[in-house]
């Protein structure tokens, strides 16, 4: 049987961009230094990059989906100019304080859940094994692990650090600009 693909599944917000909250505007969306240099040398690793978001202000009202796509779109061709293209982009709208509760109630994607996960571990035929989980927050740890994705990193670039999140971390960095190094670490088992 062969292998999958591995992948770096990458939350949005606070992880490779600045999390100014609710980020929805492009004039508001401002890349973490170092993140696409991080990118490009991710895929010359061979990995495939995979956006994983939770969104609660679409849930929330504070914005639509529509306003979120826009801003998607930006960013992938934002990227592309840069020579990064993403493999895929999951997003979760939901909120449990949501104005539409019947969404909600059904919600298997919003992190620490891992529905997006294991969605584009389906379609892109992804190796959890062999991949790794980068984001700020507890939540986003927590559902790497439920997704059964090998390493787990956490980087202090977004959400106040809780002692859960560290304890529950594999590696904790700085920010995107520090990955590559941790995963060379990693893959040469030498942890430095």
């Amino acid at each position: 049987m062969q292998k999958g693909t591995p992948a770096v599944f990458l939350d949005r917000d606070g992880t490779i961009n600045i999390d100014h909250g609710y980020v929805h505007k492009i004039n508001d969306f401002q890349f973490i230094k170092g993140a696409h240099e991080t990118m490009i040398e991710l895929k010359k690793m061979g990995y495939s990059l995979i956006i994983v978001t939770n969104q609660s202000g679409i849930g929330r009202g504070i914005y639509s989906e529509d306003s979120f796509m826009k801003l998607t779109r930006w960013m992938e061709y934002s990227l592309a100019y840069r020579g990064i293209y993403l493999d895929g982009i999951y997003f979760c709208p939901h909120h449990p304080k949501s104005k539409d509760k019947a969404d909600d109630q059904h919600c298997n994607c919003r992190k620490p859940k891992s529905s997006m996960f294991l969605d584009a571990q389906q379609l892109l035929n992804i190796d959890m094994a062999s991949s790794i989980m980068v984001g700020d927050k507890l939540s986003d740890i927590q559902a790497g692990r439920a997704a059964n994705i090998a390493t787990n990193i956490l980087v202090k670039s977004g959400a106040l650090i809780t002692w859960q999140a560290i304890k529950s971390a594999d590696f904790i960095i700085n920010s995107i600009a520090d990955l590559p190094k941790i995963i060379s670490n990693i893959r040469n088992k030498s942890f430095l």
